[in-house]
């Protein structure tokens, strides 16, 4: 394959956000996306993509999810000599001890924490591995699946405990006690899944608790199928804005739009996890052995002993088998080649519908209706004009029986007021400023 650089938007689109909401000062969620630049970086590491939920006083928060979402993708890089799954887990372990050593080193930084959520992109598969809530989701053939397990205290008795999960435990349990995240303590468990077989049409969800507290399962699954990513993340956001953004919001999105991404399209060697594979070492005897037959049997050659130089030749040819068996053949103890019916980890958890209907249609409808109700009689200095235009477009979509274009174009009327209110906020406030002055 041509190792020049790729653009992926043939088979590939995708796209982030963040938002501080809308009773936060600060904004101590963190992302990152990392496009392999051409197809070997692509074979050997595949796309990143990575979310971080910071917390911790001051500016703790933000520091750990910074300190996440830079050092998780540029460790995993570093480790080449280990499986993607294992160079993943690793780096989120190695960022864990340096989070938690500049939070012991610094008082202001004592006891900061973040959550990683992080998903890889291989011709293998996804492979998704994370400590914390953030969620990692995906909507395949119309259904919304959740592949990350919410380190939780509500998760935790709800599936830890066959009693608890027939217990509504919202109101009793706090949704806010997470029970792993990285910083706090010198060790961390890291959850891995994967590798996920990838089709085409596959959309990926990587997102903060600050939009999953305020947007249902049922209500993203619709969105994502009716909305193309850049949309999709920015009425997401607008979404949860809309219903109080008490937290930080970050979304990313990533859609499968071209063959070239499908597992299976591109040859590539299965995926082997264990923990000899990556540190067998070879009998220090073998490689003596091998370079004392071959020099030899140049001097044969040279001195013209034609036959012994073939036999020395061919020690040295069995020496240099017995090593590469050593380095690459076979299976090691506990080792494992992934792919098939051979997964880590036991996701998906959840599932919920993905395809836009009636229901939530009629969801966004009334949202939508009491949204105008609330801008009515309202002094705001607001251009009524597009929105009301989405809306009748909207309601003529319903009338149609066509819900995913109906769906659509009320996110958009939404995203287009939360535009207007951030506007006439920012112009208050540089109005007030003028004032004061």
């Amino acid at each position: 394959m041509p190792s020049a650089t790729v653009n992926w938007d043939h088979c590939l689109a995708y796209a982030a956000s963040t938002d501080v909401g809308m009773r936060r000062s600060n904004n101590e969620d963190a992302h990152a996306v990392v496009i392999a630049g051409d197809y070997e970086h692509y074979l050997q590491r595949g796309h990143i993509f990575l979310v971080a939920d910071g917390m911790g006083f001051h500016a703790a928060g933000e520091l750990a999810s910074k300190l996440a979402a830079d050092g998780v993708p540029h460790l995993y890089l570093k480790h080449k000599a280990l499986s993607p799954p294992e160079a993943l887990v690793d780096a989120i372990t190695e960022t864990n001890s340096e989070i938690h050593r500049r939070g012991e080193a610094n008082a202001e930084f004592n006891g900061m924490g973040t959550t990683v959520s992080s998903l890889v992109l291989l011709p293998q598969g996804a492979f998704v591995a994370h400590v914390g809530d953030s969620r990692v989701y995906r909507l395949r053939a119309g259904k919304l699946e959740q592949l990350t397990f919410d380190h939780s205290l509500v998760w935790e008795m709800k599936y830890g405990s066959p009693l608890a999960a027939e217990l509504d435990l919202k109101g009793i349990v706090s949704s806010n006690v997470i029970t792993r995240c990285l910083g706090p303590k010198d060790s961390v468990k890291v959850d891995i899944e994967g590798p996920y077989a990838i089709q085409l049409g596959d959309i990926f969800m990587l997102c903060s608790d600050g939009l999953s507290g305020q947007v249902t399962d049922e209500e993203i699954g619709p969105m994502l199928a009716a909305l193309q990513p850049r949309e999709a993340v920015r009425a997401l956001i607008d979404l949860a804005n809309l219903r109080g953004g008490p937290d930080n919001i970050t979304v990313i999105v990533a859609k499968v739009t071209g063959q070239d991404l499908v597992t299976g399209a591109v040859a590539a060697e299965p995926i082997v996890v264990g923990s000899e594979r990556t540190e067998r070492l070879v009998n220090p005897v073998l490689w003596v052995v091998m370079g004392v037959c071959f020099l030899l049997a140049i001097v044969l050659v040279i001195t013209g002993w034609q036959i012994a130089a073939l036999v020395a030749g061919t020690g040295g040819l069995v020496a240099l088998t017995a090593i590469l068996l050593q380095l690459y053949g076979g299976l090691g103890k506990g080792e494992v080649v992934l792919g098939g019916d051979k997964r880590l980890g036991e996701g998906p958890y959840t599932e919920a519908p993905g395809v836009p209907g009636d229901e939530v249609v009629g969801k966004f409808s009334k949202l939508v209706t009491e949204l105008i109700s609330a801008t009515d009689g309202q002094s705001w200095s607001i251009d009524r004009g597009p929105f009301d235009e989405h809306v009748q477009l909207a309601r003529n979509a319903e009338k149609a029986s066509k819900p995913a274009q109906a769906l659509r174009e009320y996110a958009h009327a939404i995203s287009y007021m939360m535009q207007e209110l951030r506007a006439q906020k920012k112009r208050k406030k540089t109005s007030d400023s003028g004032i004061d002055l």
